[in-house]
């Protein structure tokens, strides 16, 4: 069974997989997609391609600098999808290893671009956590230690999702509702 989580930054998509890893008794695996886009970026042929596309400045001493390329992509769908162009076909690769290694257990993925991805056709259950935005700004700007304005731009950049694509559209991401959701799974 596959289990997709999306929603925009900040809504508890990693904590709602770690509550149904743990109320499934560690039956569930977790792949937090972001993980998978941070760990290409540190591929020498990514980071070629992002000094080519995006100037020496994104890379320094053979490190990505993550918030010097999100100013640049964040504001500006076109720089997004080159970033997207860059990244994407070594993050397949690092997904589809995930799910044949795993395909025996219960594989949770969480991203918030999971459902304009091949992978949302695959997953047999979907859920969007559509968690208020104040809630979520508070919550990424402590995680992430972010600005308010750091954290606007990277809203300005999300995706629109369409509720009607998804079986459980989930409006907060409480243990009682969590469990009952374990239950009808």
């Amino acid at each position: 069974m596959i289990i997709g989580i999306c929603g925009k930054s900040g809504c508890g998509k990693s904590t709602l997989a770690n509550q149904i890893i743990e109320l499934t008794n560690n039956k569930a695996i977790h792949l937090d997609i972001d993980k998978v886009g941070h760990k290409v970026l540190l591929l020498p042929e990514v980071q070629k391609e992002l000094i080519n596309s995006f100037g020496e400045s994104v890379v320094k001493e053979k490190i990505v600098d993550r918030k010097k390329l999100g100013e640049i992509v964040f504001d500006s769908r076109n720089e997004m999808n080159k970033l997207s162009d860059i990244t994407w076909k070594y993050m397949q690769r690092e997904i589809d290893n995930f799910l044949t290694i795993h395909k025996d257990k219960i594989i949770i993925l969480d991203w918030l671009l999971l459902s304009i991805s091949k992978y949302f056709d695959m997953c047999d259950i979907k859920i969007l956590l559509d968690i208020p935005y104040e809630v979520r700004k508070q919550r990424a700007m402590k995680r992430d230690n972010i600005s308010e304005e750091a954290f606007d731009l990277r809203e300005k950049a999300s995706i629109e999702f369409d509720e009607s694509k998804f079986d459980y559209v989930l409006k907060t991401n409480g243990k009682e509702i969590v469990k009952r959701l374990v239950k009808s799974l």
